[in-house]
């Protein structure tokens, strides 16, 4: 696969990465989905399939949110706990920071092959 193309599919992995943080990040204080029960954290993994395509599925970590004591709350349960949802927004964050790096890192490799093609067209 050219370098282009790689680095093409990197950016592109790496963007839905971005948009699946952002999700987390936009949804750590909602207590209340269309399901029932409070946001879950989506987690979004990689790997190379059989026919050596890069495959990206998104799923739900299954860990149990923090429970608030909150009587108050319109989502409280009967003995005044609300369920939020298990988003750390810290953790989040050092991933997000990380992916941003890893987009830049295959947008320098873009734009190195790019040039690198440009000079080869000018021999």
């Amino acid at each position: 696969m050219p370098s282009l193309a790689i680095s093409a599919k990197g950016m592109s992995v790496q963007q839905g990465f971005l948009e699946t943080i952002a999700s987390n990040i936009a949804n750590a204080e909602t207590t209340r989905m269309p399901d029932g029960g409070p946001y879950k954290r989506q987690v979004a993994t990689s790997q190379i399939g059989a026919n050596g395509e890069l495959n990206t599925t998104v799923t739900e970590d299954a860990a149990p949110g923090r429970m608030v004591y909150e009587p108050s709350h319109p989502d409280a349960d009967e003995n005044g706990f609300v369920e939020y949802p298990n988003v750390e927004v810290q953790s989040e964050l050092v991933d997000l920071m990380v992916v941003r790096r890893l987009y830049e890192a295959n947008a320098t490799v873009f734009q190195a092959a790019k040039m690198m093609l440009k000079s080869a067209l000018e021999i």
